[in-house]
């Protein structure tokens, strides 16, 4: 059973040092539906206010969600606002592993096909009605049967879920799958609210949920004003009273907008990091779950041959690449985990280094002594693709850019599987298992190829079926991230941390890889 950790004190911890400090996709358009400005009641005593701030209000430039739904929600990063106003069972702590959110306790029957959860008591949502199991069985049923939900693929494990009282949710499996209290941390496990399912538009721009935060007001593309809520079940830990979200300012204008106050949080370019230091503001590199990342598709000629395959994996200099594309700022990584992470496995090693000769040598072997034409696909032609042009043509590649729009990225490479060499980058997921089915299962959105291997199926399965509490739980997650490495195509090159600078007035935020939340975060 695993039970709630003891309550931290709500402190302001010392700013990080000033130097560098150590680093580390989205698809299917979504209309929101309707435009404008929300004023939305307040609910429970929280009062409704406006834009502006004061020295209480966190003002974050990061990137408004597609939707205010998560059933619907389309893209990775709309995990982190959404969390603001919506919890799940679980939460993750900074290396992955769930905790206790809205549930306060589990446990697992004897042959891992039953999950139940206890949960907390006297929560409600932003609507004044309870979470109880019956609305968080319903909540679950709703993501795993409507008929446009973006997350039923993910609780294909959970056959039926039930409340044998108020307080108990019981999941019902298809089949051992210990990874579920990793799973429903984010999106996928996000409780909505019952009471709005009847209109289901008005969740696009009104949640309801239980989260730190109620969402009060909302501009669709321009910004989002939260309250805290005093009944959240973590509420002690949340010390800012007001939290204002914004676009992510670009690269031209994330310092003025820090420097103007407008936002005394901001997610700014790499190329910013040395100027922002330099006007006085801390910034801290938040290590992420997002790795950059070439995605192969080996049923297109070249790279249908495992020794033009390879050669492409060593003639990428990924430092080169990390340099110039982020200024430094992470790490070269050729796995789909950053370093720390349950997951990362450090016998990978440099196992695809940067070897030139080698890369050669393999073209030769595979019969291309006069080079070979590959079609480098990308949405944004400056930086890493044409340095990744001139990385291959230096071993014998003959390589051309081509550009797409970013909107018909998805149908071209993952949908339609015309394109054999793409520039992406992977934001990772909650569950390590639910990334791997991503990346390498043969349905997986970032798998061009539908290819995988038997040998790598069973490793995934391993790891599903392995309790997460169990001490041999990261060995096998790493037998499956270096099985996985080895015998994929995906030719992974560098973690992307979060680069936030903030007022000297905003206390450092938490370091958390998978899910930003602001836990002890304080504003004036």
């Amino acid at each position: 059973m695993t039970s709630a950790a003891a309550p931290l004190p709500v402190r302001r911890p010392p700013d990080p040092p000033p130097g560098p400090a150590p680093g580390r996709r989205s698809v299917l358009g979504l209309a929101l539906g309707a435009g404008g400005s929300l004023l939305l009641s307040a609910c429970g005593g929280v009062a409704t206010t406006g834009a502006g701030g004061g020295d209480d209000t966190l003002r974050w430039g990061w990137d408004l969600p597609s939707t205010w739904d998560p059933v619907f929600s389309s893209k990775g990063w709309d995990v982190h606002l959404l969390s603001l106003v919506y919890s799940g069972l679980t939460q993750l702590d900074a290396k992955g592993g769930a905790k206790p959110a809205l549930a306060s306790s589990w446990r697992y029957s004897h042959d891992g096909r039953r999950l139940t959860f206890a949960l907390r008591r006297g929560l409600r949502f932003s609507d004044g009605t309870p979470v109880n199991a019956e609305a968080v069985k319903k909540s679950l049923e709703r993501g795993k049967n409507h008929p446009k939900s973006l997350i039923a693929s993910q609780l294909t494990s959970i056959a039926e879920v039930r409340a044998p009282d108020p307080h108990t949710v019981v999941l019902e499996l298809t089949e051992a799958d210990y990874q579920l209290p990793a799973l429903l941390a984010g999106k996928t496990g996000m409780v909505v609210s019952p009471a709005a399912f009847g209109e289901e538009e008005r969740l696009a721009t009104r949640p309801v949920g239980h989260g730190p935060f109620r969402l009060v007001s909302y501009t669709q593309n321009s910004m989002a004003s939260l309250r805290r809520d005093p009944g959240y079940w973590n509420a002690e830990h949340i010390a800012v009273e007001r939290f204002e979200a914004y676009p992510k300012p670009d690269e031209t204008t994330a310092l003025a907008a820090l420097q103007s106050g407008r936002l005394n949080v901001a997610q700014i370019p790499f190329s910013q990091v040395k100027a922002a230091r330099e006007a006085g503001f801390p910034v801290q590199l938040i290590p992420s779950m997002v790795v950059r990342v070439l995605d192969v598709n080996t049923t297109m000629k070249p790279f249908d041959d495992p020794a033009v395959l390879a050669a492409l994996k060593y003639a990428v200099d990924r430092q080169a690449l990390l340099d110039s594309e982020q200024f430094g700022h992470g790490e070269v990584d050729h796995q789909p985990f950053p370093p720390g992470y349950t997951g990362f496995d450090p016998g990978l090693g440099a196992v695809y280094g940067h070897d030139p000769e080698r890369a050669r040598a393999l073209l030769k072997k595979a019969g291309y002594h006069d080079g070979v034409e590959v079609t480098i696909t990308t949405a944004q032609p400056q930086g890493v693709p044409e340095q990744l042009q001139a990385q291959l043509n230096r071993v014998g590649f003959r390589a051309r850019i081509e550009v797409i729009p970013e909107a018909r990225t998805s149908q071209v490479v993952y949908v339609q599987h015309s394109r054999a060499l793409y520039i992406d980058q992977f934001a990772g997921r909650e569950s390590p298992v639910q990334a791997m089915q991503v990346l390498f299962g043969a349905e997986g959105l970032m798998n061009p190829s539908r290819r995988t291997t038997p040998e790598l199926d069973a490793a995934v399965r391993a790891v599903r079926r392995t309790p997460l509490e169990s001490p041999r739980y990261p060995e096998v997650l790493r037998a499956a991230t270096s099985l996985a490495v080895r015998t994929m195509p995906n030719v992974f090159l560098y973690t992307v941390p979060r680069a936030l600078a903030r007022a000297s007035s905003v206390s450092p935020i938490p370091s958390l890889p998978v899910v930003q939340r602001f836990e002890g975060v304080t504003a004036g």
